[in-house]
């Protein structure tokens, strides 16, 4: 009997992991085709098979699954990518194997669309214009009243968005994402929306079920990079309900009953605004956190749904989970980081992870790239793991040294 694969399109650095680690305790052989599988230093450290291919071509995925299929019994096809969600759902759907729909995930993933969906929908969302260039984005920012939030229309971690306080911030900030420094998975387009103020809350769905929501909180403006995240958030029973309800209006108004979603908010005057719908697991530690808070694996029930079988969204304890990013504060060389052995020691931390190595150069990009590791605390009390995650975040220190300046 042939050994049962599952495909996995690209991956990422966070979740990658994750989906190999579940896949095996399932019995299932993981395969990771990519256009560059060395980008992944987690192959090599799980030994996992990968496959280089061009996954930005359909035809040749295609071609490489059916190739597999002479050796593996293929039990389903996904990623943790998003920009590959939609193709790997296509790929699903030309093999007959259970999958979103990619004509819902494609429309998501645009984000102009998705708020046309959404408001159409009549769910709670932040005024929007689309600007094709510097002129069109000064004079929705006019038009809306500043500071407004100028970002890609596709994209994901934060990549290219950015507060804008006056018209000479957003046509600095338009010229830039326009002049090539952006990378652009299609045309390029601009969104221009009202600055949504009030606290983040994220909510984790599967199907059409709200596993739980979490608070975040980010660094300084102009950017918005990650700091913090705790699950599940600290919700009065209205709140959580009302989260609750707009985050399944949302799935219904976007066709996105199967597999997860992240939708993220902001609490404002106005009650819960969706900032953004990603039909995805959510990235960064979130996964770690859902499951050390509430027994919640949302890796492995995701892949039981990839491959045909019944998922279990049931919680089996309510402790409360943290995460706290480590943010690169400036440029230049990573001389140093330590403390991690000793952090990683501490009764209640779950989880240190560094992304760099030292004498790594870094260049700040305002978004997710910034962060150079995380640490995850767990305990059955909210005010505890607090504790725990600050203790642990304090025994860890770095260095880095400013580039050389031209006078240098």
């Amino acid at each position: 009997m042939p050994k049962k694969a599952l495909i996995l399109l690209e991956g990422t650095e966070n979740n990658g992991p994750l989906f190999l680690q579940s896949a095996r305790r399932l019995g299932l052989h993981p395969i990771t085709l990519s256009a560059d599988p060395t980008q992944y230093e987690y192959l090599a450290a799980e030994d996992s098979e990968s496959i280089r291919v061009d996954t930005a071509d359909l035809d040749a995925l295609i071609h490489k699954c059916s190739q597999l299929s002479a050796t593996y019994d293929i039990a389903g096809i996904t990623s943790a990518r998003e920009e590959v969600y939609a193709t790997a759902a296509k790929l699903c759907q030309h093999f007959g194997l259970p999958g979103p729909n990619p004509t819902s995930i494609e429309l998501c993933l645009n984000k102009f669309t998705q708020r046309q969906l959404l408001a159409e929908a009549g769910v709670l969302i932040p005024a929007y214009r689309l600007a094709a260039n510097a002129t069109e984005a000064k004079s929705a920012a006019a038009e809306m009243g500043l500071p407004v939030i100028v970002k890609p229309a596709e994209g994901s971690g934060s990549t290219g968005v950015r507060l804008c306080r006056d018209a000479d911030e957003v046509a600095e900030h338009t010229k830039y994402l326009l002049s090539g420094a952006h990378v652009w998975r299609s045309s390029p387009r601009i969104l221009v929306e009202e600055f949504a103020q009030g606290p983040y809350f994220g909510a984790h769905t599967m199907g059409n079920e709200v596993i739980g929501i979490e608070a975040g909180d980010f660094g300084p403006l102009p950017h918005f990079v990650y700091r913090e995240y705790t699950y599940p958030a600290l919700l009065t029973d209205h709140e959580h309900k009302h989260i609750a309800d707009v985050s399944l209006s949302c799935l219904r108004a976007l066709s996105l009953g199967w597999g997860p979603a992240d939708i993220e908010f902001r609490w404002t005057k106005r009650g819960p605004v969706v900032i953004e719908v990603n039909p995805r697991i959510a990235g960064a530690a979130d996964p770690q956190l859902v499951q050390l808070a509430s027994g919640v694996d949302l890796v492995t029930e995701h892949i039981k749904l990839v491959i045909g079988e019944k998922c279990d969204l049931r919680s089996t304890h309510s402790h409360t989970a943290a995460t706290r990013f480590l943010v690169a504060d400036h440029d230049g060389i990573l001389d140093r980081i330590e403390g991690t052995s000793l952090a990683a020691a501490v009764p209640g931390v779950a989880e240190v992870k560094v992304y760099l190595e030292p004498k790594t150069p870094i260049v700040r990009k305002g978004d997710y790239r910034d962060c150079i590791g995380y640490v995850i605390a767990t305990s059955p009390c909210r005010t505890q793991t607090a504790a725990i995650l600050q203790r642990a975040v304090d025994l860890i220190s770095w260095s880095i040294t400013p580039f050389p300046t031209l006078d240098e």
